[in-house]
């Protein structure tokens, strides 16, 4: 009886094996399951995902994906996400450099206790930085501050200087961190083995480095937060609007709502309760000092006369992507975001594919018949030849209400978005703008964040105009036009791998984006619009947060939002990544995971072009029944 030949046994199987239990056994986790891919690497849930090896691995590969292996399996042992998510950040630049922190300190603990580890870590690294480009940077805003302030971390508890490539980031912002920072800095060795303890010193840091003005209290007593409730239901029931201004403000600042996601702990009616107190004091005549808001005035014309400031708009751009960078390098960070593109491309397409076949099924022809002008209808010609009194036919091509349309796709480029979101993100972009192309479906891919950190030249002229108060917004606008909607996408691939390049993600400003990206959806031809705004949180941007009210930025993101839901015919959808933004937008769906991108995307356009939905005279897409809500 003959047996099967065993299958034989690839070369790097053994290797990925050992790596495997070696995984384990410094996690202290038996049950740690350890995948390998082209995915990013990262720990979620008790998987832990490691570069796939190469077929004939070089001393150095083996070296780096240890030395990943290491990193996750520190992060398994010597990390709390409990005790880190009472003690970081909600979101923005603070938070960014907090976790790139957190890391760092991780690591540090096995490269201090296993000089093994230490030289795998350091291989990480080194091939972390082998393809960057920092070399050849001349300015701050080019230097990632996350990044410097990690590498700076882990040479004072490693003692081991940053990669040779990676130095110029350092020493780049060295100078200015050591400054304002060096208390904090020299208190983290002793610290080390305590994260809470490690945690509140990086939270000095950040306070220092201006990254964040107000942390809210992890410990603050249920009886303040009571207090809290308790004003905002006084200002709900009643109170004169001046009154309801300067407590409302006085809110924003304590709570900290400019400080990303913190504002989820906020009763969200209170702007409502104050825009109605705004509009019964107009009506009675109390406020003649505040201007009051004329209803024919548009918050998308004319944001001064709902309150949102500009202190300079001379620092702004809006530039093409083959602006930003030279074609070579485009063509590699292009290949870069094609090799992660393999990894997503069964899941994506097979849902892209679903798309395309529920628009092509909508674009089936329809035809009225017996109409008494039109086309003549030739297959009713023979009742005319057998009754010559018989009057002609004439048929008439229906409308379809997918036709004729045009989808932007808003990306947030901030540096939250770093990593696995901005890459899903662009992946999802690409293969969404080739699926519609192939219907019919015009798409326009852009993209928003800022020129700089911190402010950048807007900031530098409110200092030289010896600040005067209440600026405004104070940072300088990027905003990127990555596909032109006439452009076909060969045209455009290769413009989206400029969200792969380092330092280009910084901080967000979502309601001036949200209204830019809607004037260039007006000026459009198509009949219908469509307009998907793709974030990971609420405005953050520490330069404006700073010199106004925690709330500023956000509240003229609700007022550019409600502009657009109930006056516009631009359809608009929002998907949140790892953040509510149903709190903003009517229409919006919140993902847990990068990952689950892709089917979001597709499924919101789906339903946008379901049969079942009728286009209001406005070019609005109306759910046959009133009363459900399709989008929550």
């Amino acid at each position: 009886m003959s047996t099967s030949p065993k299958r034989k046994e690839g070369p790097v199987e053994p290797f990925k094996r050992a790596l495997a239990s070696a995984t384990r056994a410094v996690a202290g986790d038996d049950e740690l399951q350890v995948v390998f891919g082209s995915d990013t690497p990262g720990l979620h849930e008790g998987v832990a995902r490691v570069p796939e090896p190469p077929r004939s691995p070089s001393k150095g590969d083996i070296a780096a994906i240890r030395g990943h292996a290491d990193s996750l399996a520190l992060k398994a042992a010597c990390h709390d996400s409990k005790i880190h998510s009472r003690i970081a950040p909600p979101s923005g630049a603070a938070k960014t450099v907090f976790e790139a922190v957190e890391r760092a300190r991780v690591e540090a603990i096995g490269a201090r206790a296993m000089s093994g580890m230490a030289q795998n870590l350091a291989a990480k690294l080194e091939s972390q930085y082998a393809r960057s480009t920092y070399q050849d940077i001349s300015e701050r805003s080019e230097a990632p501050l996350d990044e410097a302030v990690a590498l700076m971390v882990r040479e004072r508890l490693t003692g081991q200087p940053a990669p040779e490539k990676a130095q110029p980031i350092v020493d780049m912002w060295r100078p200015w961190i050591e400054e304002r920072g060096a208390d904090a800095l020299a208190q983290m060795d002793d610290n080390i083995a305590d994260q809470a303890a490690f945690g509140r010193i990086v939270r000095d840091l950040l306070t220092s480095l201006d990254l964040s003005d107000e942390f809210e209290q992890s410990d603050q007593e249920e009886g303040e937060d009571d207090a809290q409730a308790e004003e905002q239901d006084s200002l709900a029931d009643g109170g004169t609007d001046e009154d309801a201004a300067e407590q409302g403000e006085q809110m924003g600042e304590e709570q900290g709502l400019g400080e990303g996601d913190a504002s989820e702990d906020m009763d969200l009616t209170d702007l409502d309760a104050l825009d109605q107190l705004d509009g019964e004091a107009e009506g009675e005549g109390q406020s003649q000092e505040s201007t009051p808001r004329r209803p024919n005035v548009s918050v998308l014309d004319d944001p001064m006369a709902f309150g949102y400031e500009v202190f300079s708009t001379a620092f702004d751009e809006v530039i093409s992507a083959d602006d930003l960078c030279e074609p070579e390098e485009l063509e590699r960070l292009r290949a870069f975001l094609d090799k992660h593109l393999q990894s997503l491309h069964g899941a994506v397409a097979r849902l892209a594919n679903r798309l395309q076949r529920r628009l092509l099924a909508q674009q089936n022809r329809g035809w009225d018949f017996d109409l008494d002008e039109g086309l003549l209808d030739a297959a009713r010609l023979p009742r005319v030849i057998i009754d010559p009194l018989h009057a002609l036919s004439f048929k008439q091509e229906r409308d379809t209400n997918f036709r004729d349309t045009v989808v932007t796709l808003l990306l947030d480029n901030s540096g939250s978005m770093r990593g696995r979101p901005i890459m899903v993100a662009a992946c999802c972009a690409d293969i969404l703008a080739r699926t519609l192309e192939r219907c019919g479906v015009k798409v326009e891919i852009l993209g928003f964040t800022t020129r700089a950190w911190k402010g950048g030249q807007s900031r530098e002229k409110w200092l030289a105009e010896n600040k005067p108060a209440s600026p405004g917004r104070l940072n300088d606008l990027r905003h990127i036009i990555y596909k032109p909607a006439d452009a076909p996408w060969r045209r455009a691939r290769r413009s989206l791998g400029l969200m792969m390049r380092e330092g280009l993600l910084k901080e967000n400003i979502d309601g001036e984006a949200l209204a830019w990206a809607h004037n260039r959806l007006l000026g459009r031809p198509e009949q219908r619009r469509i307009l998907m705004m793709i974030s990971d949180g609420a405005p953050v941007d520490d330069s404006t947060l700073s010199v106004n009210s925690g709330c500023y930025l956000e509240r003229h993101l609700r007022q550019v939002i409600e502009e657009i839901e109930t006056r516009s015919p631009v359809e608009l959808i929002a998907i949140g990544i790892g953040h509510d933004v149903t709190r903003y937008y009517r229409r919006a769906v919140t993902i847990t995971d990068a990952e689950e991108l892709a089917g979001a995307m597709t499924d919101k356009l789906a339903e946008l072009f379901e049969e079942g939905n009728e286009t209001s005279p406005q070019g609005r897409v109306r759910p046959v029944d009133p009363g459900s809500r399709r989008f929550h």
